[in-house]
């Protein structure tokens, strides 16, 4: 059965799960989820992980992002970005020198306030389906933290280019909606591509048709989600026994404490673990994934 995860560049148009439809109908197997929600209009690395490799999504999720964003200066609509409804216009006097100014603002440990047109949930709706009903509810600001905030490129006197690395939860359109309000006139996102996501790049990534014609060969072991941490190699058959029944095991050999990928005797990928003390304890099992 397939088993993996297979990076896809992300076509407009399509929703994260659309993605996950159709790569489940390709490689026919149930078990089919995503490492991080991409919005219908925004294109880039999507992370679908396969079979058991679905048993890794939630440490996928947790990673860093980066995205190329094109934001609008001058018009703010209800969604935050140049899909949703006109609300304002304003004129662009701004230039980039003033935009560069005030990025350092939104750099480093920010909140946000989630937008109506997101899958946030509260008291259990969707706050998308709030909005499409015409209601606006509270929503609490959220922390996130924007690692990297660079100013590309100016196209036009009211379009730019801008280079986002942040954490999990941002929101990018609400950084464009903010950075306008910040500047006086407005703003939203124009574009949005998604470079890195679970460290895993655009040159690292294919289009669906790729996966259509080449299937379950461009799946990746589930281990290179975690290709930032060392690897540790289990050398005697009792230990290894001892980690495939969830038993923590000595690790005899001076090593940095940390999180470690464990391998068996026979080189396959058994669990990520913490090493502390001299004892290697499972966080989560992979066998056969």
């Amino acid at each position: 059965m397939a088993s993996g995860i297979v990076i896809i560049d992300k076509s407009p148009g399509w929703t994260s799960m659309d993605v996950c439809a159709k790569i489940r109908g390709i490689l026919k197997e149930k078990r089919v989820g995503h490492g991080g929600t991409l919005d219908p209009m925004a294109t880039g690395v999507l992370p679908v992980f396969v079979g058991q490799a679905t048993r890794a999504v939630e440490f996928a999720e947790n990673g860093e992002k980066e995205y190329i964003a094109g934001l609008r200066l001058g018009l703010v609509t209800n969604t935050q970005d140049t899909s949703g409804e006109t609300l304002e216009t304003h004129p662009v006097t701004v230039d980039r020198a003033a935009l560069e100014a005030v990025l350092p603002r939104f750099t480093g440990p920010i909140t946000q306030i989630p937008p109506m047109y997101s899958a946030i949930k509260i008291n259990g709706q969707k706050l998308y389906d709030l909005a499409r009903q015409g209601r606006e509810v509270e929503r609490k600001p959220r922390p996130v933290t924007i690692y990297e905030l660079e100013l590309l490129e100016q196209l036009s006197p009211a379009d730019y280019r801008l280079r986002i690395r942040c954490s999990k939860g941002t929101y990018v359109r609400t950084l464009c909606h903010d950075i306008g309000q910040a500047l006086s006139c407005g703003g939203c996102m124009a574009s949005l591509r998604r470079t890195m996501a679970a460290g895993y790049t655009l040159d690292e990534s294919h289009t669906l048709e790729q996966v259509q014609a080449q299937g379950e060969a461009l799946l990746r072991p589930v281990d290179t989600l975690f290709r930032q941490h060392p690897a540790y190699h289990i050398t005697h058959p009792r230990v290894e026994q001892l980690c495939r029944n969830g038993n923590a095991f000595t690790v005899k050999t001076p090593l940095d404490g940390g999180i470690y990928r464990v391998y068996g005797t026979e080189g396959d990928f058994l669990c990520l673990s913490r090493l502390e003390n001299g004892q290697m304890t499972s966080i989560k099992n992979f066998f056969g994934a």
